[in-house]
């Protein structure tokens, strides 16, 4: 069920909505947060039913385990139920996610074995992280809130069940037993019509109006030839699409849980106007970020063992981080070439990190330019079908082709250029919430409220429009929910 259907919005959404607010209101918060559950397990199960069971199963032996773990901290036994519980998730999403990929690599230097009719559930790699990461803190002792309903909502609420964020439990458990979430709140809701309308724009207007031009490009790089000037397109048509398609979905999802009164960690931060590979990654899914750094990172030593070993741990943080986006070699070089990235960033930090020079505007403008083209090298990799593919792209782009001097098509590089200066010179959602829409949402409030319902409606009718624009197409999924 994509958030930007007529599905979604005029009937699932609609009806989960003032379902979960009269139930809150007739019985209790408990009966609302279990509605809430219900329903996003039903959203789950509408788009994969034959995963229900899987999901189920997960939430249970993850939910057994923290149990287990609370009762037994500071023993062995806790770590024991942490390691096992550890591992049953990983072997899950080994089995279904890499089996395969594995499998052909082995097959690929002689090593037989049986490839196997393997589907991806949606969705497993967000809700293992959520769970694993609420698995450590319980054994650190920083996890208090076992409510089975808040458990199973934490790990399957519907606006991040499938793409994320990826949740902290920190961040959920106090917003669930708050009885103010389960009060409709016009302030909240206002802004979280905001936050969708917003989304679902940057989604339907901007991200697949571009898909089709990198989707050419690409294919063509398939099929062994491209030009220079087609090859820079699709790179750069991809580099707005997967931006803008991500920053959407992330809006929405904040919106969407906005309008429950609930709101998620931002995902999502402006990452084109990042000066550095470093910051890039603090701005681009930083709760994957964050997840990589506390429980992955942190785990293998961190910074804590000299300047090497920060090195090492690094690039296995990041290797791991790219095998996360997908089962292929594609996506284990583009998390190789972050890696580096950061190696080289920390290393130059450290060099030349505190020289003047490194602080003047011609060094943050360079800095600036050598992060974007890391970052469109890398997005080659992410987006191509095979590394051959990827390979033939970048060759074309460095000029390795008969055809270098064409310039390309006009409407094309308009429209892409176009994209890439809202990304770098515009506000983000969250700075036009912070300093125009919440104020003028306080404002109206403070006059009687008028403003914010004709606000809502005039919103709720772009919303509608759009959906009969993305009705129109052929329904285009967001690219991380394949992850």
């Amino acid at each position: 069920m994509l958030f930007t259907s007529g599905l979604f919005l005029f009937i699932f959404l609609p009806i989960t909505l003032v379902v979960f607010f009269a139930v809150a209101k007739a019985l209790n918060m408990k009966a609302a947060a279990a509605w809430l559950a219900a329903m996003s397990f039903f959203f789950y199960g509408y788009w994969a039913p034959a995963f229900l069971l899987l999901l189920f199963a997960s939430i249970a032996i993850n939910y057994a385990g923290g149990i287990g773990i609370y009762r037994n901290l500071g023993t062995p036994r806790a770590k024991l139920v942490l390691v096992t519980c550890i591992v049953v998730d990983l072997a899950l999403l080994g089995y279904f996610k890499y089996y395969n990929f594995f499998a052909d690599t082995l097959n690929s230097v002689a090593v037989p074995v049986p490839i196997l009719n393997v589907i991806l559930p949606i969705g497993i790699s967000f809700y293992t992280f959520t769970q694993i990461a609420f698995l450590v803190d319980t054994c650190q002792g920083k996890v208090k809130e076992f409510r089975p309903v808040h458990y199973a909502l934490f790990v399957t609420y519907f606006p991040h069940l499938i793409a994320g964020p990826i949740l902290h439990h920190s961040e959920m458990m106090p917003q669930f037993a708050d009885p103010a979430t389960y009060r409709p709140r016009l302030r909240t809701m206002a802004i979280g019509v905001a936050f969708l309308a917003m989304g679902m724009a940057k989604k339907v207007l901007l991200a697949d109006s571009v898909s089709g031009i990198a989707d050419t490009a690409f294919t063509a790089a398939g099929h062994g030839s491209i030009g220079m000037a087609h090859a820079w397109e699709g790179a750069l048509a991809y580099t707005m699409q997967i931006y803008y398609d991500f920053s959407g979905y992330s809006d929405m999802a904040v919106g969407v849980s906005l309008l429950f009164g609930i709101q998620l960690p931002f995902n999502f931060d402006s990452p084109y106007k990042a000066r550095n590979i470093i910051e890039f990654w603090r701005r681009w899914h930083m709760t994957l970020s964050r997840f990589l750094r506390d429980y992955l990172y942190i785990a293998l030593g961190g910074n804590r063992r000299g300047h090497f070993r920060r090195y090492v741990n690094l690039f296995l943080t990041m290797l791991l981080g790219g095998l996360w986006h997908g089962a292929a070699w594609t996506f284990v070089i583009w998390g190789a070439l972050h890696g580096i990235y950061l190696i080289i960033n920390h290393g130059w930090q450290k060099l030349a990190g505190r020289s003047p020079i490194a602080k003047s505007g011609v060094a943050i403008g360079a800095g600036w330019i050598v992060t974007m083209v890391a970052v469109i090298v890398g997005w080659v990799f992410f987006r191509a079908v095979s590394v051959a593919e990827a390979m033939t792209m970048l060759r074309a782009m460095a000029g390795h082709t008969t055809d270098a001097l064409a310039i390309g098509n006009a409407a094309n590089w308009t429209l892409i250029l176009t994209l890439g200066l809202i990304a770098v010179m515009l506000p983000n959602s969250q700075h036009l919430v912070s300093t125009r829409i919440a104020p003028a949402v306080d404002r109206s409030i403070a006059r009687r409220g008028d403003g914010v319902m004709i606000g809502i409606a005039f919103t709720v009718i772009f919303i509608v429009w759009l959906a009969m624009v993305m009705a129109s197409r052929a329904n285009s999924a967001f690219i991380y929910f394949n992850f």
